[in-house]
């Protein structure tokens, strides 16, 4: 059974209730919830992790990286700025599929810069919650194209 690390970056903890007009009215519970569901339907296996920090994240990636198939990740402010991020991201060498809630190319300048799309096999912007279950359906098939 293939296995997925879901990855939810800083301020994700907050989903629901963070300026819902862009991020939506769902909790971060509810998108765990739903991409629960939609991994069963797929047959694979997910583990989740949130932080508000960089090094952990990194750290969950490392420690992660030889149990798991692939990876989704929306590393919020951090994909922007965290060059440490993408390196953990190409060191793991895992297929990694980039989610935002919102669309980053149509918002603030320096929100439209990813660190980490070069090195993904897909980025998914603009989807709201859809887009994670997009990205896992997108991850499952290449991976399943590879095995």
């Amino acid at each position: 059974m293939l296995h997925v690390l879901v990855i939810h970056g800083p301020n994700l903890n907050l989903l629901g209730r963070r300026e819902p007009e862009i991020y939506g009215n769902e909790s971060l519970r509810e998108v765990n919830r739903r991409l629960r569901e939609k991994a069963q339907e797929l047959g694979c296996r997910l583990t989740f992790f949130q932080s508000n920090c960089e090094g952990e994240i990194i750290d969950f990636l490392h420690d992660h990286r030889l149990e798991a198939d692939g990876v989704i990740i929306n590393p919020g402010g951090l994909t922007h700025t965290s060059v440490a991020l993408r390196d953990a991201l190409a060191a793991i060498g895992l297929p990694t599929v980039e989610v935002h809630i919102s669309d980053i190319s149509q918002r603030e300048e320096f929100r439209r810069t990813s660190l980490i799309r070069d090195i993904c096999i897909a980025s998914i912007c603009g989807k709201g919650i859809e887009g994670y279950l997009l990205a896992l359906t997108e991850l499952v098939q290449q991976l399943a194209t590879k095995g």
